[in-house]
């Protein structure tokens, strides 16, 4: 059904342009979108500045004679541009012009008119307006510099003027909701100009559509022209005698580039004056020689096989992180209540294993209390949130806490451990497409909120007679799951250790190696842990007694050859 009145005000909204009215007297907003009934359009109370919605009559009108070529006064154009785009118009008992006409030309020859009556600013129109080519087209022979597209006719008229009638302007048909079409059937005529400056409206749906029509010309020819604040189209500006600034905003239109593709050669201010990433340290030096750090809005993956010491590592980086840094903590343990999240950060800090029933029974209730108000209150107060999960672990349940936990708690670090718990309550049933989309998904959450995200993963079980447990070296390829791990992270921690050996030194020796590294690029063996029995700490074993031991394990070697 096509429209036979454009440009009308809403009822329903405050746009004054946007409804359209059909044959049958059916109504449609295209700012807020609601749909009316004839008689539901009729039945409501419209201020003195709305529109009647009883239809005007389309009686016939004579393209050549209705009309005469006036100064618009209404809309603050000359007589001379009027005539330059054939807009006739007429005047009312008082004087003032009550009309205008606007013609609509197929190639050369015109096809029909479209009428604005001023005073309710409806508009009808008669002919074939779907065969017309863009208002004011026919003006042009097309093959310049510059041709400018606006959404009205008056707007294309007063921009004509505002540029000093140098540079062709036309205009869309029927508004920004059929932009495209009406930019698709003169195609040819705007792609012969070297560059196209879209000015619509600065409401929501001229934006829109100023994106929409860029993405149909060839790449780098439209640029998208923003209005001072507070105009909302060329004749406004016009009217408000805004010449200058109309041109200045003219000649500052930019390029369009689709949403995540930047022109570099306006970036030179980001470049310079980037924000510097703030390096919070590792509690071990040779994490930080490889990596130089943590940084918020990375996602570091801690990985390695079934009882190497995951959990011992992201205990000491929590409780590492809750007072060495300022910024509210979050924990997500998926393998673990609260309780026994608390009492392994609370351990860290007694160097002891309190979650031992035999253990925590030698520290007396104040000595207990102690611990726990150092960790968790004074300075700490409201600052380590951790996820109570009652064992329901719902994906969509666990991203809607994790977002909760980064926006409402204001987390600016979290710990969740582990992936693969995640994906086995993940609705999906491939468990690669799962992983993929929750990877996917916490990607894209740390880059919206920049949080540093700490995330446990397993390690694939690998063919032969030695596995991760016997500590064999771990690469990429180990990683259980989907490619999409790797290369989401921005780091990859690797833990290697021979729990079987014989050696107790060996057996509690993990080394961690670098498998990627994009800050820094520098992957290998970083440092080796020493884990205590005793107190359940992770002591970093220094370069010189490293080095020590190589050298004995080599002159053991020697003397046994």
């Amino acid at each position: 059904m096509a429209f036979v009145k454009l440009h009308l005000p809403c009822p329903s909204c405050p746009s004054s342009d946007a409804l359209c009215v059909d044959e049958d007297g059916r109504a449609y907003c295209f700012s807020c979108g609601k749909s009316f009934s004839q008689q539901e359009y009729n039945g409501m109370d419209k201020d003195s500045s709305k529109t009647s919605m009883s239809l005007i009559s389309k009686e016939p009108i004579n393209f050549e004679q209705e009309g005469e070529f006036n100064s618009l006064e209404d809309r603050g154009i000359s007589k001379s541009t009027a005539t330059k785009y054939g807009v006739r118009s007429t005047r009312g008992s008082d004087g003032k012009i009550n009309k205008h006409f606007y013609p609509y030309y197929f190639e050369r020859e015109i096809i029909g008119t479209k009428t604005r009556v001023v005073n309710s600013k409806e508009f009808y129109s008669k002919g074939n307006l779907k065969e017309a080519g863009l208002f004011g087209e026919q003006l042009f022979k097309g093959g310049g510099k510059y041709v400018t597209i606006v959404e009205g006719e008056c707007d294309a008229m007063a921009a004509y003027e505002m540029l000093g009638s140098k540079w062709p302007v036309v205009s869309i048909r029927s508004g920004a909701q059929s932009a495209e079409r009406d930019i698709k059937s003169s195609l040819e005529f705007l792609e012969s100009y070297d560059n196209v400056i879209i000015c619509f409206d600065s409401d929501k749906a001229g934006r829109e559509a100023s994106k929409r029509i860029a993405r149909l010309l060839k790449p780098s020819k439209a640029k998208i022209m923003s209005l001072p604040e507070g105009f909302k189209d060329a004749n406004e500006l016009l009217i408000n005698h805004q010449q200058a600034g109309f041109v200045k905003y003219w000649w500052e239109a930019k390029t369009y580039t689709p949403s995540g593709v930047v022109n570099v050669s306006d970036n030179i201010d980001k470049f310079i004056n980037r924000e510097k990433k703030e390096c919070i340290p590792y509690p071990w030096e040779g994490l930080n020689k490889k990596l130089e750090g943590l940084r918020q809005g990375e996602l570091v993956l801690l990985t390695g096989g079934t009882g190497l010491g995951k959990s011992s590592v992201t205990r000491e980086l929590e409780h590492w992180l809750i007072n060495h840094t300022k910024d509210n903590v979050g924990i997500i343990a998926l393998e673990e209540n609260e309780e026994r999240t608390m009492d392994g950060i609370v351990s860290i800090e007694a160097d002891a294993k309190l979650h031992i029933d035999r253990i925590r029974e030698q520290y007396t209730e104040e000595e207990l209390t102690k611990y726990f108000r150092t960790v968790f209150t004074g300075d700490n107060k409201d600052r380590v949130w951790i996820h109570a999960h009652f064992g329901a672990n719902d994906i969509d349940a666990i991203f809607s806490k994790l977002r909760f936990m980064i926006i409402g708690c204001n987390c600016r670090w979290v710990v969740l451990d582990h992936l693969h718990m995640m994906v086995s309550n993940s609705v999906e049933g491939d468990e690669r497409r799962a992983i993929d989309s929750i990877m996917t998904r916490l990607r894209s959450l740390v880059e919206e909120t920049g949080v540093g995200l700490i995330l446990v993963s397993h390690l694939r079980r690998i063919d032969g007679n030695r596995g991760h447990e016997n500590g064999v070296e771990t690469s990429v390829s180990h990683i259980r799951g989907s490619q999409s791990i790797a290369q989401i992270s921005d780091a990859i921690l690797s833990l290697e250790r021979n729990q079987q050996s014989d050696d107790p030194i060996e057996a509690s020796t993990t080394k961690v190696r670098i498998l990627k590294s994009r800050y820094t690029g520098d992957v290998g063996i970083a440092t080796h842990l020493v884990y205590d029995n005793e107190t359940g700490r992770l002591s970093e074993l220094a370069t010189d007694d490293l080095t020590n031991s190589l050298d004995e394990d080599i002159e053991i070697n020697l003397e046994f050859e």
